[in-house]
């Protein structure tokens, strides 16, 4: 049996045979979950000597990045809604690495910032980044591209999503 060549990639412009627009494998969402997913599996054994889950990471990067921050705008950095963020927040502080409390500014607001064993934790954190990039087997170039190419996306999608809302 001879295998049927690969039509290439379908775009809008060239629609390949019916029902190629629905095939799993041509959709970019797959392909992101699928690469989200292997990356989470990497980032769990790389966090695990950490003591910390990959969105408490996304935390601690954000706050070793700004300091005290918010609960809203820690939201807003992460691209997490209160529903999400409100539990890994509480998870953190039990774990000693974080300290919320009510804004002085604004009672309505609560601030987080990291603790010092969170600050100290930074330290340890230092090697994350090498070990995820040997992981992908990409030079730097290459992550940096991917990165941008990402990027790029995703500001194209949030403004297709606010013109269709």
């Amino acid at each position: 049996m001879t295998p049927t060549p690969n039509p290439g990639p379908v775009t809008p412009e060239a629609p390949g045979p019916a029902g190629d627009w629905l095939h799993l494998d041509q959709q970019i969402c797959f392909s992101l979950q699928s690469a989200s997913r292997a990356f989470n599996g990497v980032y769990r054994v790389v966090l695990k000597d950490l003591g910390l889950t990959y969105p408490q990471y996304l935390v601690m990067l954000a706050l070793w990045e700004h300091g005290t921050l918010p609960v809203r705008k820690l939201g807003e950095h992460l691209r997490l809604d209160s529903g999400t963020l409100s539990p890994l927040l509480k998870r953190l502080e039990a774990a000693g690495l974080v300290h919320r409390e009510r804004s002085a500014r604004d009672e309505r607001s609560v601030e987080v910032r990291p603790t010092e064993e969170g600050l100290a934790l930074r330290e340890r954190a230092l090697d994350v980044p090498r070990r995820i990039v040997t992981a992908t087997g990409f030079g730097l170039d290459e992550i940096q591209g991917l990165k941008a190419r990402l990027d790029r996306l995703t500001t194209a999608l949030d403004t297709a999503a606010a013109n269709e809302a």
